[in-house]
């Protein structure tokens, strides 16, 4: 007999890792432009919040345990 083994995937939206990254990458994009936080942080901190973004993103990627549709509509799984 033959088996099919039908993955659920979920929508690209209710991805944790991908809203983490989208949060992380604003406030990265309006801290180089509005300079708010920088004249009150020491240099080390930039470098504690490098380490941090890059563990949490390891984490959630370890903790996903389906795959992302992308697209309108139902995705079609195999």
């Amino acid at each position: 007999m033959n088996s099919v083994t039908v993955i659920e995937r979920k929508p690209w939206y209710h991805s944790k890792t991908l809203w983490f990254n989208l949060i992380a990458a604003g406030l990265i994009a309006m801290e180089t432009q509005f300079s708010v936080l920088q004249p009150y942080l020491p240099g080390s901190v930039y470098a504690w919040i490098a380490t941090v973004l890059t563990v949490v993103n390891a984490v959630l990627r370890v903790v996903t345990a389906a795959p992302l549709a992308f697209g309108i509509g139902r995705d079609e799984s195999v």
